[in-house]
């Protein structure tokens, strides 16, 4: 994939061979063909994205950032306070969730560059508490005592602003979104990791983002909720059936939604020292990548780590979705890579199990294009 503007988002060719055991895809096999996808909005500005190989989780991310620091830190310094958006979509399995050393790169660059506090939040689909104890990101408060730092569980906190998306019969349904993650007194980072995922292909910095933001009920509420779930677009019970009836929704549901977020993203970080790959984004396996991706494009930096993956960009349906829509620059041609070049780190990742199912998409495009 080259020039968006010129060769209208076509994409590599190829075409879905059989699927391993009925249901195995890895990413090693052909793909649906691409569909030609008009921008609505082209995102015609170029986008650094940094990408660095070492032996040390914590430098390596601290290098990313370091190399992109001339775009990201003007902006951090406009700002109040710095919100980190960790990923925890597992409270317990640590390859699922943000290593408290990729945090400590972004703070080992935070530190001598911003003299506000920083907030560290999430609102897991679990217990976000849980998490914050599981991963010993406490340890961070005292080690970072100038920060200030404060974790926030922002399903506890229940502030936030209705949005609307769409149910698998587009219909519009609102959801809860964390209204700190998009208080224009913040300087937002995503710190997201490499991983393929169950419904969507793969997972990077916009979707940590997105999912991240729809809030949930905790214990002592009178009223449960789950918003996370409206943002899936599936039917509560049969996964499966979800996946193959609402893959088409759920894109469109993270790409609006990552629109309307957007407005004070500061940079993206992806810390990728051991990716995720087969049943991912919670019970996949470790792939040793020693890498770390950083960018104040956020869907920039979620094309180039999908190279790093061996995953065609066109294949992840609320990426493209996001690019028709302007979110970001999604031409690697157009993407100023600093440090190693993709094509130096790549590995291809298995997909989850699930793939044929996330990829309906796709084909269902390809019978109506």
């Amino acid at each position: 994939m080259n020039d968006f503007s010129r060769r209208r988002f076509f994409h590599l060719t190829g075409a879905l061979g059989a699927v391993a055991g009925g249901l195995r895809l890895r990413a090693q096999q052909q793909y649906p063909a691409p569909v030609p996808a008009t921008p609505i909005y082209p995102y015609t500005e170029r986008s650094p994205v940094s990408l660095v190989q070492g032996d040390v989780r914590r430098k390596n991310v601290f290098d990313a950032l370091m190399a992109v620091d001339r775009e990201i830190r003007p902006a951090m310094n406009r700002k109040k306070y710095v919100l980190l958006k960790i990923n925890n979509v597992s409270t317990t399995i640590q390859l699922a969730a943000t290593h408290v050393d990729a945090v400590r790169g972004i703070l080992d660059y935070v530190a001598p560059r911003f003299k506000g506090p920083v907030v560290i939040v999430e609102a897991s689909a679990r217990d976000t508490m849980e998490g914050f104890e599981t991963f010993k990101y406490a340890q961070l408060i005292p080690e970072f005592k100038a920060q200030k730092i404060k974790l926030v569980d922002l399903n506890r906190e229940k502030k936030f602003e209705v949005f609307a998306i769409v149910d698998r019969n587009v219909r519009p349904v609102p959801v809860r979104l964390a209204s700190q993650l998009m208080d224009p007194d913040a300087f937002v980072i995503s710190a997201a990791m490499l991983k393929s995922h169950n419904a969507v292909v793969a997972t990077g910095s916009v979707k940590n983002m997105v999912m991240g933001a729809p809030l949930h009920s905790v214990p002592g509420d009178s009223q449960e909720f789950h918003d996370k779930r409206l943002m899936h677009a599936m039917p509560l019970g049969n996964w499966q059936i979800g996946i193959n009836e609402c893959h088409h929704a759920m894109n469109y549901n993270l790409a609006i939604t990552a629109l309307h977020m957007r407005r004070n993203w500061g940079v993206a970080v992806i810390d990728g020292y051991e990716g995720m790959e087969g049943n991912g984004p919670v019970n996949g396996t470790p792939v040793p990548m020693h890498v770390a991706l950083a960018g104040p494009d956020f869907l920039a930096v979620d094309r180039v780590a999908v190279e790093t993956m061996g995953i065609p960009a066109y294949a992840v349906g609320y990426m493209q979705y996001a690019a028709e829509m302007g979110l970001g620059q999604y031409d690697l041609s157009k993407i100023d890579i600093r440090g190693v070049k993709p094509e130096s780190v790549k590995k291809t990742f298995k997909l989850n199990q699930n793939a044929n199912f996330q990829l309906d998409w796709l084909t269902d495009l390809n019978k109506t294009a």
